[in-house]
């Protein structure tokens, strides 16, 4: 079979190319940012409002770029987790000691008007 009338070999294959672990390598290392929006309208009335942003990127390079929800999502990270149920547990503990004092405080009340 001549060249003319062979299949071209998929992307890479030939050489002549970058494979996907270079792409996705590029990518990573550099990031990516694909933005857009659709809005559904019905007779000039704006229905609803989608913004999509995508951020395709290594986690340090993200880190880089100010993006580190995942380390403050309870969810993700199990130090947000534990900073969460720190401040939880500190605010019940407040709490308490307020709920104790008024009853304290109620019990001596008592106490005076025997």
């Amino acid at each position: 079979m001549t060249m003319a009338g062979r299949l071209p070999e998929p992307y890479g294959r030939d050489g002549g190319g970058a494979n996907l672990a270079d792409i996705l390598e590029r990518v990573l290392d550099k990031g990516i940012v694909i933005a857009g929006d659709i809005r559904i309208n019905l007779l000039d009335i704006e229905l609803v409002t989608i913004k999509l942003r995508l951020v395709v990127a290594s986690v340090d390079r993200a880190k880089e770029m100010g993006i580190d929800w995942w380390e403050h999502d309870p969810e993700l990270s199990t130090r947000a987790r534990r900073d969460q149920l720190t401040r939880e547990n500190h605010e019940l503990r407040e709490r308490l000691a307020a709920l104790e004092a008024l009853e304290a405080g109620r019990g001596q009340r008592q106490e005076e008007d025997r």
